[in-house]
């Protein structure tokens, strides 16, 4: 009974008294399969087998069963399978940053796989930060995750090395991880930024300034080397005033790019190294009178739709995070693999910005 009524000896009157009701309903006391085998009239062994999809029952006993289960709304409690088999159908994805539209897509697409293998995907964001990616990492193998897939922030990864001993598959993804031997996928950082940078110099470019992220990470300095080889090769000398390296944030940003574009040495075209650098760029370059041609580090939300259209080198973020993903579920399913690079190309989209000519 939820409620139950009592009469006042000194009134007549009737209340409610409520206390059964808030004992039925304390927080955590949930329906247990006993519940269900009382309703459906069968056993506790019945219910485990009709709730683990396990042969032995008839059509009418699981029609009761899960009319009973319908009823109460029991949900499984995994906790004890994960006691038993120690494998919690669950991995762990630790991004840098939720929020950048680049992780958006191979987020999704370790999700897609997860859920192809019928796992459930945890995921959380180090902010670029190595202690939050450590402590990250490691509560989510507290918490029993059968993989991970991390996108490192740090340069030490041997904090991971336990857990890798005691079953937990580990991919890196975008960045190698440091000082330790793992699967990691990424895209070729230097190749795609020779490439960008290349095609500025077709058009005739001679003084290209480049805007990259931090020094201490993968990406950035792969990049920032493909800039400096595709300029070597091209025989032109790169003045030190034309490479800025450091935080993605608009307004350091936007002081490296104006500092470039003044003076009599300016720079008639920029390589923006991410995606956060070019939309400060595209906003910077929109206020001058003087075109200067630009090319991108991936691709931009709209950059197709502005004038001049933003040309990009793209990788394909989904594509990683699938690559990944794939590996994580091969040494899930046991095999035994040596650690692999697998570097994905890039390609360059040509739109209009890194397409006009010098000025200057």
């Amino acid at each position: 009974m939820l409620d139950a009524t009592r009469r006042d000896d000194r009134t007549g009157q009737r209340t409610v008294d409520r206390t059964a009701r808030r004992t039925e309903n304390r927080y955590g006391n949930r329906p247990t399969m006993k519940d269900v085998a009382a309703r459906a009239g069968v056993g506790l062994k019945t219910v485990s087998r009709v709730v683990n999809a396990e042969p032995g029952v008839t059509e009418d006993t699981e029609r009761r069963v899960q009319e009973a289960i319908a009823a109460l709304g029991f949900r499984r409690n995994d906790s004890a399978r994960v006691l038993r088999k120690g494998r919690t159908a669950s991995i762990g994805l630790v991004l840098e940053d939720l929020a950048d539209p680049f992780y958006g897509p191979l987020s999704r697409a370790v999700e897609e796989v997860a859920r192809a293998h019928g796992a459930l995907l945890i995921n959380g964001s180090s902010a670029e930060d190595p202690q939050r990616e450590q402590e990250l990492v490691l509560a989510l193998c507290a918490r029993r995750v059968d993989g991970l897939v991390v996108i490192p922030a740090g340069a030490d990864h041997q904090y991971l090395e336990p857990e890798i001993a005691a079953g937990v598959a580990t991919v890196f993804v975008d960045r190698p991880a440091g000082k330790i031997d793992a699967d990691v996928v990424l895209s070729d950082n230097f190749g795609g930024a020779r490439d960008g940078v290349a095609h500025l110099i077709a058009q005739g470019h001679r003084r290209i300034g480049f805007i990259g992220d931090q020094p201490r990470i993968h990406t950035a300095v792969e990049r920032v080397r493909g800039y400096r080889v595709a300029m070597e090769d091209a025989g032109l000398v790169v003045d030190d005033r034309w490479v800025s390296l450091g935080v993605t944030e608009p307004e350091r940003v936007r002081r490296a790019a104006e500092d470039m574009l003044t003076g009599p040495d300016s720079v008639t075209a920029i390589f923006s190294g991410n995606n956060r650098v070019t939309v400060t760029v595209v906003r910077v370059l929109a206020e001058r009178e003087r075109p200067v041609a630009l090319v991108g580090f991936d691709d931009i939300e709209l950059g197709d739709l502005l004038k001049p259209g933003v040309t990009v080198v793209s990788q394909d973020a989904a594509q990683l995070g699938r690559t990944a993903a794939d590996r994580l579920f091969l040494q899930l399913d046991g095999a035994a693999l040596p650690p692999e690079r697998i570097e994905l190309t890039t390609r360059l989209i040509q739109r209009g910005s890194g397409e006009i000519p010098p000025t200057g």
